[in-house]
């Protein structure tokens, strides 16, 4: 469940839904899958974590390589906003409570969410 940082209310959409719906058409329910089952398995057991950390510099051989190549087509720019898209739906499916932000690692922002649980 992904809530509201400032209201506590449930988040139950992910932002920029149509632009994120066309981009996911492009994947198998498979790369799907995969790619949710790689995240979840991130995110296990921890508290807190930020999106653009998450999935490396290299996407090659990984689930996340599909966002990249086909769901993006191959844009840089697409398939960081579609990744943190898909982030922000894995948050908001899990059955821990979650709250997310910006905020700033030694005075310079992060360039993505950070996401962390809450009680």
């Amino acid at each position: 469940m992904l809530v509201d940082m400032m209201s506590g209310k449930a988040i139950t959409e992910v932002p920029f839904g149509k632009e994120y719906r066309k981009w996911m058409a492009r994947l198998t329910p498979a790369e799907v899958a995969a790619i949710k089952a790689e995240l979840n398995a991130k995110i296990d057991g921890t508290e807190i974590q930020t999106a653009g950390w998450m999935p490396g510099s290299d996407w090659r051989p990984t689930p996340f390589q599909a966002i990249y190549e086909k769901a993006a087509r191959q844009n840089s720019d697409i398939a960081a906003r579609c990744f943190g898209l898909m982030v922000w739906e894995i948050f908001m499916e899990r059955p821990e409570k979650w709250t997310s932000g910006r905020f700033e690692n030694n005075g310079e922002p992060i360039g993505s969410r950070t996401y962390f649980q809450v009680p």
